[in-house]
């Protein structure tokens, strides 16, 4: 099937939104906590620029290039830091590591507020059946009121997959990182090295890849079972 440009579109804004306030959060809580490396540049900002000049491929190519090629768009960022702080801060780097998927999980919430202010004013309603791009259907055959509710849909939808995918506990993701709230400061250098360790990277990557869409499709089930409570989608 030949992907549709339109929601190509929608699914490119909502990519490099969500993945800019993901990276922001961490630069942000960063800084707050004593960091001030992804500051100096410039990633503690909601202006996409500065991520995407640092990481063109995935925030530009592999978007566009997986969604062309599998109708799915897969992409990365990242915001610089100072190793010798994390391994000196090993719960201020964890608080790090937690702030960008909560920043998606947040823009999941508000996507849930939108589709039910939505359904209370007539604008949206719950679909007959439901997919990744189609949690909330527009009432009207207007397109405006259809390109909202695609927006919502893949809003709440991509974001609930990032915040799902970068707490698996598995380099390079940032649910690896959560492990320095319970490590020993003195411990941190041993297990810092152990997890930026390139090989774990590419392992860890394997079997996410392998292991997520079975994790995934109950989590999103639930969400969408949540928001609509009582339709019982299956």
């Amino acid at each position: 099937m030949t992907p549709n440009l339109t929601d190509g579109i929608i699914w490119f804004v909502v990519f490099v939104l969500s993945t800019t306030l993901h990276e922001a959060a961490h630069a942000w809580t960063a800084l707050k906590l004593g960091d001030d490396t992804a500051y100096r540049g410039g990633q503690v900002t909601l202006d996409p620029t500065p991520h995407i000049l640092r990481e063109p491929i995935g925030m530009v190519v592999m978007p566009i290039l997986s969604y062309c090629i599998g109708g799915w768009m897969l992409g990365w960022a990242s915001a610089p830091f100072n190793p010798d702080w994390a391994i000196r801060n090993p719960r201020r780097s964890a608080l790090m590591s937690l702030a960008g998927p909560m920043a998606n999980l947040l823009l999941v919430l508000l996507a849930a507020l939108l589709i039910r202010a939505g359904m209370a004013e007539h604008f949206f309603a719950a679909p007959n059946t439901i997919h990744f791009g189609q949690i909330a259907d527009a009432i009207t055959q207007r397109a405006s009121a259809i390109l909202c509710a695609k927006l919502v849909s893949v809003c709440f939808s991509l974001n609930l997959l990032l915040f799902t995918f970068n707490l698996l506990p598995l380099p390079p993701m940032d649910g690896s990182g959560l492990i320095f709230f319970f490590v020993r400061p003195h411990k941190a250098q041993e297990l810092f090295e152990f997890l930026r360790n390139p090989r774990f990277a590419y392992i860890g990557l394997l079997i996410a890849w392998r292991c997520f869409g079975p994790i995934f499709a109950p989590i999103h089930l639930f969400a969408v079972n949540q928001l609509y409570p009582g339709l019982n989608y299956y």
